[in-house]
């Protein structure tokens, strides 16, 4: 081989040329103190609000508190290999998750991690936790509704798609049904759901994974977890990072809902960040910005205007209350914050009554605009009539010398109740909502004996499934109920009642 002088003193004046005589600076600090998922790094000036702090052996933290001198971070991870003394690096990046279809069918801890044993996630990109909300401008009407398959939901408190409603109630009163039943109604509407996991028992979300599963809604869902054995940091990041994953799929014209459950637990998990950090202390020991904690959480729940891409993401927070007192702290917080509520009552609930919705607390600030044109008609008899009934009920207590008029409304609002009870996991096609409800609202249940009016519902639904399919396809072709088929469906409950007797 022939070395060519020419060719060596090419090369080392290109070498020479791309010298760079600048030394490799980066900021470094040290941990001057740790314990409880809390350090303390003294340095690193140019560190930036929630920006990713790199400990030894591969551990990220979160610089939360910015004092003159020193960090206070949060550590994304246990704290057991971190000791005064070690180096802190910055990273000069937000804390971040992967996004994408990759996804969907997955469980994923609070950083975006796969933890379900199949393999690792090959995400389309990454998404910081942390995102402004949409603007004002960016934003369109609510009116597409978002149909939880729940008869007393979509009928009386209907969810519009970008809408954010709370589910509020005691423990044990069926909030989590509510939210895995909607999961589960959205097999085949395009809409794609993630399902966020705070503090909640390994074996309750393990048995939430299941019902999805054998419901076919982990084709369409993301499940993020952080349980209640998992770092308090982790559990404060749960919520945003679910939510980064749903607003990748809003930006590209997708509908997403996104349940949190629940927002007490995170609340809780903050204060404890907050208390380690040294921060101090307001109305039940939670500190001063917790109404910062969820809003700017809530806030990135919108319906996008077509202009800005067409996509919605819609927020379903849980939140507990203690012995029914939807006015402590955190209930009255969120409820300010949210489009309406959804109120569980445990008396209702322990009366038999499932889902144990409570009318007269529970609201949509959207109404009927999330609503077809069929069960808007309906719907605002049902809830008079509802709500007639339970104040009469409280009266009649009293009372035996009732009019045939009180006795009337009194045995319709028997029927309504009946109706409304739900089997929890058994969602219900809008379709066949809105038939029952015909049927109800226009007392044709009135003859059927109390303790079979589910039995009349469960057959009368069969008869028009399988002899009158077409009155369920225009119902869901229209979404109306036109005067042709209103004297069908009076048809179909002559002739159905002609063959079977339930008195």
């Amino acid at each position: 081989m022939i070395v060519k002088p020419d060719e060596i003193s090419l090369v080392i004046k290109e070498q020479v040329r791309a010298f760079s005589s600048a030394p490799d600076v980066s900021e470094a600090g040290t941990v001057t103190q740790v314990g409880d998922g809390i350090a303390h790094v003294y340095g690193l000036p140019g560190a930036m609000s929630g920006e990713l702090l790199e400990f030894p052996d591969g551990l990220y933290g979160m610089a939360l508190n910015l004092d003159t001198d020193s960090i206070g971070a949060v550590l994304l991870g246990p704290d057991v290999g971190v000791k005064a003394g070690d180096p802190v690096k910055l990273t000069g990046r937000m804390a971040e998750v992967p996004v994408g279809d990759a996804l969907l069918g997955r469980v994923v801890n609070a950083l975006g991690q796969p933890i379900d044993d199949r393999g690792p996630i090959a995400a389309s990109g990454y998404r910081g936790i942390e995102q402004p909300a949409p603007s004002v401008i960016m934003r369109g009407a609510v009116g597409i509704p978002l149909q939880t398959g729940i008869k007393a939901i979509d009928a009386m408190v209907p969810i519009g798609r970008g809408q954010r409603e709370l589910i509020i109630g005691d423990r044990q009163t069926g909030k989590t049904t509510i939210c895995i039943d909607t999961i589960l109604n959205q097999k085949d509407k395009g809409v794609r759901c993630i399902y966020v996991a705070i503090g909640q028992k390994a074996s309750t979300v393990a048995q939430i994974i299941d019902v999805l599963t054998k419901g076919g809604a982990m084709d369409y869902t993301t499940v993020v977890v952080s349980t209640a054995s998992e770092p308090a940091p982790l559990q404060y990041i749960a919520p945003y990072a679910g939510c980064a994953m749903g607003e990748e799929w809003m930006a590209r014209g997708k509908d997403v809902l996104v349940v949190y459950d629940d927002l007490s637990k995170h609340a809780v998990a903050y204060r404890a960040l907050s208390l380690l950090l040294r921060r101090p202390p307001g109305r039940e020991a939670y500190p001063g910005d917790i109404f910062y904690l969820h809003s700017r959480l809530l806030e990135r729940a919108a319906c996008m205007s077509d202009e800005a891409g067409g996509g919605s993401l819609t927020a379903l927070p849980i939140v507990e209350t203690q012995e029914g007192d939807i006015s402590a702290y955190i209930p009255t917080n969120v409820i300010s914050i949210t489009d309406g509520q959804i109120y569980l009552e445990s008396e209702l609930f322990n009366d038999g009554v499932r889902p144990a919705i409570n009318p007269g607390f529970s609201v949509s600030r959207v109404g009927g605009a999330a609503q077809i044109k069929a069960m808007k008609t309906i719907a605002g008899p049902l809830r008079i009539e509802f709500a007639q009934y339970r104040d009469l009920a409280a009266f009649a207590q009293f009372g035996s010398d009732l009019s045939h008029d009180t006795l009337e409304r009194l045995r319709q609002g028997e029927r309504i109740m009946e109706i409304l009870k739900q089997p929890q996991h058994r969602p219900m096609a809008v379709e066949l909502q809105v038939l029952i409800l015909y049927v109800l609202i226009n007392k044709h249940l009135l003859d059927v004996d109390i303790h079979r009016v589910r039995e009349f519902q469960r057959d009368f639904l069969q008869f028009i499934h399988e002899q009158k399919k077409p009155i369920l396809e225009e119902i869901r072709r229209t979404g109306d109920v036109s005067p042709q088929l209103e004297e069908q469906i009076k048809a179909a409950i002559a002739e159905f009642k002609g063959l079977h007797s339930y008195s």
